[in-house]
């Protein structure tokens, strides 16, 4: 387990499932996934952020911080 704060450059490809620098980044814009790119064109993602979208949590940054992806339906209980 990596302790640093951003996903090495292995693991995202492991991510993007591409090596290619172009195509992780249009993966990452296709998929929604929130990045940097650094001065030689990389793309840097944070490791919590992937960890919390590998989770099916979608972070964002106008409400808190975190948006559910779904939330229970209490509807039927009623």
């Amino acid at each position: 387990m990596s302790t640093t704060e951003l996903l090495t450059a292995d693991e995202l490809v492991e991510v993007t499932g591409y090596k290619h620098i172009a195509s992780q980044r249009e993966w990452l814009d296709k998929n929604g996934w929130a990045y940097v790119v650094n001065a030689a064109g990389r793309p840097i993602v944070g490791r919590w952020y992937a960890r919390m979208r590998l989770a099916g949590v979608k972070p964002t940054a106008g409400n808190g911080g975190v948006q559910q992806s779904w939330q229970p339906d209490f509807t039927a209980l009623g």
